[in-house]
């Protein structure tokens, strides 16, 4: 590696935390005010949820458009190209007004800071694993600590400037260009390397061969989802038809381009284990703030949301003292941390008190630390020949997972069962409750369902005296969001059994180990 590039590594590295720091805190102050923007515009869950998934979708196109040229025109025009998509997401989101224009401001100002944070993914990410190849594990464990010092201080300042100074929504979302701003100092100037695969003289063709057919299957899916999601609006009839065909033609044109390459078996898993993993994490951080606020009190889910982002930041600086004195292999964390998770969320679906909250969110946040950024490391170990691609296209199906089956998800999970339990409870009080629009689940017609008015709901939260009614109705949201959290457990239950099937893999084919390129590009 050139000498200027290896004494500027740790800046380089820190440049890439800055950036991701300043994702976290706008994802940390936009899960804060999901309520501001429900009472405000009179949002049910599920479109609260696809607004935050506009965070998420965004980012996907962000990181695999990135990760698809940053070989080709270097790390520093695509800094460039994030910091505009920060600021413009700014002017876009603040234009929310009125209940008629909120909506498409909001999302679409979420997809543009997504965009640019995947942007920003796809630069951090390969860069570190470059700069550090004999310790991917680690550094990118501690690039990806970043995430969770964002949330903690998002949260913070969301909760002296919400709770406290009941400032606009505006003036708390804005924070997130100060981090932004530095992020934007500290890359200027900056000399960057090229991934192994680029450095060797790797095509752009055979980066893609080992993802080929199998792995561009997982993504090309998940892309008619979102695509069949966008035109909706505009053709409720053809949606599906429209997404599936984009996603479709997406699909040939990769095949034509690796010239019908299979791809890899391994990475497919991979790819598809990594959906569920942005479903069940970044899915899950999106909502968690507002159900543990609607659990207890807002105060003490914002106490329980910077409690699980500091357990994950103090862990991700120890992913290399676990390797070499725990002994466990990449994939044997993600096999444990999927485990704790699973048990984390099963144990905070039945959660009373604030201690008992505690518990339960630390157990799943120390499982939920290690996933995305060992998910990253594996690719950077097992498949070097693929430079940004593999890895960046894994972030984007992570991602686009998020924003189309967890964060929804999510929200479709607290409208279905918060409305089932107020029915149960009280029919008649049920039907004056009930949104006026039904809530699916990836625009599927048998999923429908009927939440509650978010208007409504939100004021029989706010009531400083409740009636009995009111009482009745903010009981069955608790039960809802009770079962939501359940009902997300089985996602790492999954995640277990695919990492234990890909831990007796690696024990067939002599345990797990990184793989390198010689001068010609061959494994090694």
């Amino acid at each position: 590696m050139d000498e200027g590039i290896q004494h500027n590594s740790k800046r380089l590295l820190w440049a890439g935390f800055m950036a991701i720091l300043a994702a976290g805190v706008g994802f940390a102050i936009r899960g804060g005010i999901f309520d501001n923007w429900g009472k405000d515009f009179g949002f049910t869950a599920t479109q609260l949820g696809a607004i935050g998934g506009a965070g998420f979708s965004g980012f996907c196109f962000g990181i695999i458009v990135g990760g698809l040229i940053v070989d080709k025109i270097g790390y520093g025009k695509l800094v460039m190209v994030a910091l505009a998509g920060h600021i413009l997401s700014a002017f876009v989101t603040f234009a929310a007004s009125t209940p008629e224009n909120a909506y498409g401001f909001l999302y679409w100002g979420m997809f543009i800071f997504a965009y640019a944070n995947g942007t920003l993914e796809a630069v951090a990410n390969p860069l570190v694993a470059t700069l550090y190849p004999k310790q991917r594990t680690h550094y990118l464990n501690i690039l990806h600590a970043s995430w969770p010092a964002g949330m903690v201080l998002g949260s913070v300042a969301g909760w002296i400037l919400d709770d406290k100074m009941k400032l606009d929504w505006k003036l708390q979302l804005a924070l997130y260009l100060i981090p932004t701003a530095l992020y934007a100092i500290m890359f200027f100037g900056q000399k960057f390397p090229k991934s192994e695969a680029a450095a060797k003289g790797a095509s752009f063709v055979n980066m893609f061969k080992s993802v080929g057919i199998l792995g561009s299957l997982v993504a090309c899916f998940l892309l008619a989802l979102f695509f069949g999601d966008i035109f909706k609006g505009t053709s409720p009839d053809n949606a599906k038809i429209i997404g599936y065909g984009i996603g479709g033609i997406l699909l040939i044109a990769v095949n034509v381009m690796t010239k019908f390459s299979l791809g890899s078996i391994l990475l497919f898993v991979l790819f598809v284990t990594h959906a569920l993993v942005g479903a069940v994490e970044l899915g899950t951080d999106g909502w968690i703030q507002n159900i543990t606020g609607n659990i207890f009190t807002s105060e003490q889910g914002k106490y329980l949301f910077i409690w699980t982002s500091a357990i994950m930041f103090g862990l991700r600086f120890c992913a290399h003292f676990i390797e070499t004195h725990l002994k466990l292999s990449p994939i044997g964390l993600l096999l444990v941390c999927s485990v704790l998770a699973c048990i984390g969320l099963n144990l905070a679906s039945t959660m009373q008190t604030f201690t008992m909250a505690l518990v339960a969110l630390g157990v799943y946040a120390v499982g939920k630390t290690f996933f995305w950024p060992t998910m990253l490391a594996v690719v950077g170990d097992r498949f070097p020949q693929t430079g940004a691609v593999a890895m960046s296209i894994m972030g984007g199906i992570g991602m686009l997972s998020a924003g189309l089956i967890g964060g929804p998800g999510l929200g479709y999970g607290k409208d279905r069962f918060a409305g089932e339990e107020l029915k149960s409870a009280d029919a008649s009080l049920y039907e004056s409750y009930k949104a006026e629009k039904p809530s699916t689940f990836l625009n599927l017609d048998f999923t429908s369902v009927y939440g509650l008015d978010g208007t409504k709901l939100g004021e029989a939260k706010d009531a400083k005296e409740r009636t009995p009614e009111q009482t009745k109705v903010v009981e069955a949201d608790q039960r809802g969001d009770r079962r939501t959290l359940k009902a997300d457990s089985f996602i790492p239950m999954t995640m277990a059994v695919i990492y234990l099937l890909l831990l007796i893999y690696f024990k067939t084919i002599g345990g797990y180990k990184a793989i390198h390129l010689d001068e010609k590009g061959n494994h090694i």
